[in-house]
């Protein structure tokens, strides 16, 4: 696989108030659009801002592409997964049972085995190193992928970061 840059969008207001989004959107927090701001000084710093990029076709994905002064590709294969019910409603809310992997557990969402395999269709189209734009369980499922890692739950998803996926290792930069 090449090189991959993988962003997650900037803090929205429903990240901050803790409701899953799903398929939905809501707009970027001042803090989120301070993020992607940083996210582009690093891709900038580390030299590659330039390498093809592709985003989530979710406003939030895109105008946090936009604030890092990205020229993306709009990629419907990594939109963030489908929350089903539970799209608006918050952990609390949802109550999932200890233990279960509530990403993959939502009534009408979407399954682990169909997003890998929407994922890598994604990753069979690249040719060459590129920034993908995109959602925390979205960047979880990338790295895990292209790292060989079974347990998609020993994964972070941390915003306002860049990782760099090179020859299955991360290195990631804040």
């Amino acid at each position: 696989m090449p090189p991959l840059l993988i962003l997650r969008h900037g803090q929205t207001v429903w990240n901050r108030e803790g409701r899953l989004q799903g398929g939905r959107d809501s707009d970027l927090t001042a803090f989120g659009r301070v993020q992607a701001a940083r996210q582009g000084a690093i891709l900038r710093a580390l030299g590659v801002a330039r390498r093809p990029v592709r985003v989530s076709p979710a406003r939030r994905a895109q105008v946090s592409a936009a604030l890092a002064g990205l020229f993306a590709q709009v990629e419907n294969r990594i939109a963030e997964i489908g929350l089903g019910d539970w799209e608006g409603r918050s952990l609390a809310e949802i109550a999932p049972p200890p233990g279960v992997a509530w990403k993959f557990a939502a009534p009408g969402g979407e399954t682990r085995g169909a997003l890998t395999a929407r994922l890598a269709a994604f990753l069979a189209t690249l040719d060459g190193p590129a920034i993908v734009v995109t959602h925390g369980v979205v960047s979880i499922g990338l790295r895990a992928m292209l790292m060989g890692v079974s347990d998609w739950d020993m994964l972070a998803d941390p915003q306002g970061v860049v990782h760099h996926v090179v020859d299955g290792r991360e290195t990631v930069y804040t």
